[in-house]
């Protein structure tokens, strides 16, 4: 665990130094291929960097935020669009809105400011707060019950699983961001709005789960490939590319992500998922246009248990064989158990110095 800790600052000491010299070099040079050239070290870097970790949870943020994220804004970069142009203004916000799942809010209008209606703003804050305890706690309920995880139904195990990520990929996000929000004072979007509310795979993908994704999809591929073929084939079916081929890069950097987990060459099972998901949105979003009003469509009592099933059977089916098979979610529980033995350690460890000192 000790040596793990060190790869993982040595990489990100890596990652800042990296980010330094884009906002102090590469933000100088004009935008276009000479800004690009300059960033293609560091995006190589970057895509590397993950690979000196072997932690499930350090490895697949490290490859989230630096080989996703950080990459896909600074190609954007290079061309002086998404969120790092024009650039932040001090070194410490753009290593933060680069490599962090950090989209900061536009000023609201002067008459929804919070300060008009405050007893609703911190009503609105308790309430989170206390959906983010419940959530936390289900998530140390979960890992909890994997003790008993062999008296248990496999499809319990596997529904446990799906759970499992959502609540941790949440919590996890929400941990990571908040220090930003608290030194800086960035008024951040959230990076999940309930998606178990969902009523249909375009509100599923598009406006709740881990938005993020969408928001840095959007600009570096469905934009620029709606915008290239609608001339081609009009607005419909260019509007209809540029969303499956975000779902279809989407997938193949999950697939990557699942390498730096895995260390397997990949099976392809993963892409196949969100290629899957990208059809069915793309099928969607034409009988919704179709079908034209409400009254005929799905009430949500309907809609959204038949969307999460739909999501939760897929990824049961596409996401999840290529992480059981090669053992992933054992070592990911028992990684629990490591990092809770070595806090104790070394909550040990500082207890007896302080009571050696007094």
């Amino acid at each position: 665990m000790e040596e793990e800790i060190k790869n993982f600052i040595k990489v990100w000491i890596l990652a800042i130094t990296s980010l330094s010299y884009t906002y102090y070099i590469s933000s100088k040079l004009p935008k276009g291929i000479i800004r690009l050239f300059s960033l293609l070290p560091i995006i190589y870097l970057f895509t590397i960097l993950p690979l000196s970790l072997s932690s499930f949870h350090l490895s697949g943020l490290t490859a989230f935020f630096l080989v996703w994220l950080a990459n896909f804004k600074l190609l954007l970069f290079a061309f002086d669009q998404g969120p790092l142009s024009p650039p932040p203004p001090n070194l410490f916000h753009f290593i933060s809105i680069s490599c962090l799942p950090i989209k900061i809010k536009q000023n609201p209008p002067p008459d929804l400011t919070s300060q008009e209606n405050p007893p609703t703003h911190f009503v609105q804050k308790v309430f989170y707060l206390i959906l983010f305890a419940v959530k936390l706690s289900l998530l140390v309920i979960i890992i909890r019950s994997y003790e008993y995880k062999k008296h248990m139904h496999p499809n319990a195990v596997l529904a446990l699983y799906c759970l499992h990520m959502y609540l941790e990929l949440e919590v996890s996000l929400v941990l990571v961001v908040t220090p930003a929000r608290a030194i800086f004072g960035f008024e951040l979007e959230p990076q999940f709005n309930e998606p178990y509310l969902a009523t249909s795979l375009q509100d599923f993908w598009g406006r709740r789960w881990n938005l993020m994704v969408p928001s840095i999809l959007r600009p570096t591929i469905y934009y620029p490939i709606r915008r290239t073929f609608t001339h081609l084939i009009g607005p419909k079916w260019a509007t209809l590319m540029g969303l499956v081929a975000s779902f279809v890069v989407s997938g193949l950097m999950h697939e990557a992500i699942f390498y730096y987990l895995t260390r397997v060459s990949p099976t392809w099972e993963v892409t196949c998922f969100f290629v899957l998901h990208g059809i069915c949105t793309a099928v969607e979003v034409v009988v919704k246009k179709e079908v034209g009003t409400d009254k005929r469509r799905l009430h949500r009592a309907v809609s959204g248990p038949l969307v999460l099933s739909f999501v939760a059977v897929t990824g049961v089916w596409l996401l999840f064989p290529q992480l059981t098979r090669n053992g992933v979610d054992e070592k990911t529980i028992e990684e629990y158990s490591i990092v809770l033995d070595f806090v104790r350690d070394k909550f040990g460890i500082l207890r007896q110095k302080a009571m050696h000192i007094w």
